[in-house]
């Protein structure tokens, strides 16, 4: 019946009884979790969105008949990264001296503009992904500093009391070990989510890079046309 106390006491009880250390990591650990998921229903919501205007838009790209067609509707997808990158390029297209024209156009210029501009695309898909890294890598032992004072502060009591019986281990050995589950709990899903959205990365970077050079290609054989005609 000595170990009935124990098996009575609900995880926020264990919690609650748990030392100022204990409260002090889970706090941490649950701050850290909140921060994760609020990220990750962020950024589901960001990708999404840019996956279904990069799709409509290179839809509309394509069966446009003229870049000015497009550019008169490319701010209908301001969440689209492949939009902000067509977008750039014109506006250094647009730049051009009036005494340069198609047949004696050089690409350099419109080259790193759409280089700019995809490199800052995928920044802001990238922006606080790391903190997922962060998490996946650190609150596991963020949550075994926890355990291992805890399990500490339990051979105190048993050399304190000078019994080292079930009843007198088990409360604290059960508090310190709630840290390490909160901490495995925060790091899995961040380290699922944190590859998953890599992978998402890749994805848009590899499809913004491709645009870019379609984008250029239509350019230079709008160029070699003009020569041909003249």
């Amino acid at each position: 019946m000595t170990g009935q106390p124990v098996m009575q006491n609900g995880i926020f009880d264990l919690v609650m009884s748990a030392g100022p250390v204990g409260k002090m990591v889970l706090i941490m650990l649950l701050f850290i979790s909140i921060m994760c998921w609020a990220i990750i229903f962020t950024k589901w919501r960001v990708f999404k969105q840019a996956m279904l205007e990069n799709t409509k838009f290179l839809q509309f790209f394509w069966q446009s008949k003229s870049i000015d067609e497009i550019l008169a509707q490319v701010d209908s997808y301001p969440h689209s990264p492949v939009a902000a990158v067509f977008r750039a390029g014109v506006k250094e297209l647009k730049k051009l001296p009036n005494s340069e024209t198609l047949e004696d156009l050089r690409t350099d210029n419109i080259t790193r503009a759409l280089m700019r501009s995809s490199t800052y695309e995928i920044s802001i898909l990238e922006k606080n992904i790391g903190w997922l890294a962060t998490t996946a890598s650190a609150a596991p032992f963020i949550g075994l500093f926890g355990t291992v004072w805890g399990i500490m502060s339990s051979f105190q009591s048993i050399g304190a009391s000078g019994s080292a019986s079930l009843a007198v281990v088990a409360p604290g050995v059960s508090e310190a070990l709630i840290t390490t589950a909160t901490g495995i709990g925060a790091a899995i899903p961040a380290s699922i989510f944190y590859n998953y959205f890599v992978g998402q990365i890749k994805k848009h970077a590899v499809e913004v890079d491709g645009f870019s050079q379609d984008f250029l290609n239509i350019i230079e054989r709008s160029a070699m046309g003009a020569r041909r005609g003249n």
